[in-house]
């Protein structure tokens, strides 16, 4: 079993109110996200290829259009824009790209991360 990694990167700016950093993060403030999208599978035995990262960047593009130089905050699909839930509309925005087995939002500026391994089977 394989695990191919795709990264990308978007600015963008959002407010977040009720956290214990106040003031700071309710006022509009931006970052610079990295998110990965990783796909697990077996190369294929005439390509080589788990999957052909040209149909991954197709759908990656689309997302990135969505979010980069954006205020998140007005897209509802994403709801509050916490790490956890851009990490989510990213997962539901690349399905169909292989088998999607997580979804990373970094902001390396501030050292933090969220990582999305898909709905709860429960």
């Amino acid at each position: 079993m394989w695990e191919l990694t795709k990264s990308f990167y978007f600015e963008a700016a959002h407010s977040l109110k009720g956290t214990t950093l106040g003031e700071s993060s309710e006022e509009i403030h931006g970052h610079s996200f990295r998110a990965e999208v990783t796909i697990r599978g077996t190369p294929d035995a005439t390509t080589g290829m788990v999957m052909d990262l040209g149909l991954l960047e197709r759908k990656i593009a689309g997302v990135r259009k969505v979010l980069d130089h954006k205020f998140l905050n007005k897209i509802e699909a994403i709801g509050v824009p916490t790490l956890e839930n851009l990490s989510r509309y990213i997962w539901d925005n690349v399905q169909g790209s292989g088998d999607v087995t997580r979804v990373s939002i970094h902001r390396d500026s501030c050292g933090e991360s969220c990582t999305y391994f898909g709905p709860s089977s429960n």
